[in-house]
């Protein structure tokens, strides 16, 4: 191996290496509890092993073509799990949702995995799976792209300051995307993308550090600008009537979406100071402080809605399902819906 090749693996393999140890850094020794750094750990990991496929296969054609597939198989979670990542940090996601974007495409691929091994079907691979897999992450790439349509807009057209966590949310988005192109234009991509990935991590260290020296929160929440200020009882009682003069305005807790950060944003203040006064001066989560206006408007309607089924009234309220609908609204009252309306009829 000549000395532009050495440098060449060198620097591509430092790329992967980087992503792994970043990778753990952020799934055990981040302080956050957030589900969004388990995703990004999880979509750094599956990018490394990708990355470290192409650099191995570059220098060492003769690689083991089961270290190949995996590789490959790899590709697939790439998307799901950016979009996952992106989504929760937005809070747009549900608890278990996940589920449904990452075990069906792991099985999946498993499963083709067995029937199509790449050793004895390379051809089909190389022809129809690979290149089906890079489609079916760029098509994340678009969903992705549209949960940050707005933060997009913002920095392209710098009609307003990014905060840290919007900036590094957008750096991870970009860095994938770019990772993506890699594969897909030249012939000569393998060490490349080696190249593209290593920049990529660096690029991620860099924040880092910086993130660091500045003192800031690191990557998954914006640093609470009230962290160290609790909110006075005065001070809760004035936001707590503008709080829920906001949500009753127009009805908007019966919108099924209806986001944390979306009332933030009309009560102008920031995501955590909403969530600190819901935890600390309520003791409730924000699902659960908007399920009581839920209730209490369902309430009314199971009493004077006789043309309603309970369902519908549920769906009516702002529940996105009747499990929802029926277990809040037991929690609340003690009683299922249909027996509220029977008692009070």
């Amino acid at each position: 191996m000549n000395v532009e090749n050495q440098l060449l693996f060198l620097f591509s393999a430092i790329g992967a290496l980087n992503g792994f140890l970043l990778s753990g850094y952020f799934a055990f020794f981040t302080k956050s509890n957030s589900r969004s750094k388990y995703f990004l750990s999880a979509l750094l990991f599956v990018v490394s092993v990708r990355i470290l496929k192409s650099v191995f296969f570059f220098f060492n054609p003769g690689l083991s073509q089961g270290f190949i597939q995996i590789g490959l198989s790899a590709l697939v979670l790439i998307g799901p799990l950016l979009f996952l990542y992106v989504r929760d940090v937005q809070n747009t996601g549900t608890k278990k949702g996940w589920i449904l974007h990452v075990v069906p495409v792991f099985v999946f691929i498993t499963v083709l995995g067995v029937l199509y091994p790449y050793i004895s079907n390379r051809h089909i691979w190389r022809t129809y799976i690979i290149t089906g897999i890079y489609f079916f992450w760029f098509l994340y790439m678009i969903f992705t792209g549209f949960l940050l349509k707005d933060l997009l807009k913002k920095w392209v057209t710098r009609s307003g300051r990014l905060h840290t966590t919007e900036i590094w949310t957008l750096s991870v988005y970009i860095g994938i995307f770019f990772i993506w192109l890699g594969y897909r234009i030249g012939s000569f991509t393998s060490y490349i993308v080696g190249a593209l990935s290593f920049s990529f991590v660096f690029y991620l260290l860099l924040l880092f550090w910086f993130f660091k020296r500045t003192k800031k929160t690191l990557f998954f929440e914006e640093k609470p600008k009230y962290a160290s200020k609790k909110i006075t009882n005065s001070e809760a009682e004035a936001f707590g009537a503008k709080l829920a003069a906001t949500v009753a305005k127009d009805e908007s807790f019966k919108n099924p979406n209806l986001r944390l950060r979306e009332v933030a944003e009309a009560l102008g203040v920031s995501p955590h100071y909403l969530s600190q006064y819901l935890n600390d001066n309520l003791g409730k989560s924000f699902s659960a402080y908007i399920n009581e206006y839920r209730v209490a408007a369902a309430k009314t309607l199971l009493k004077t809605a006789d043309h309603f089924t309970t369902e519908a009234i549920g769906n009516e309220c702002g529940f996105n399902s009747n499990t929802t609908f029926y277990s809040a609204f037991k929690g609340i009252t003690g009683l299922t819906p249909a027996k509220f309306r029977k008692m009070n009829t």
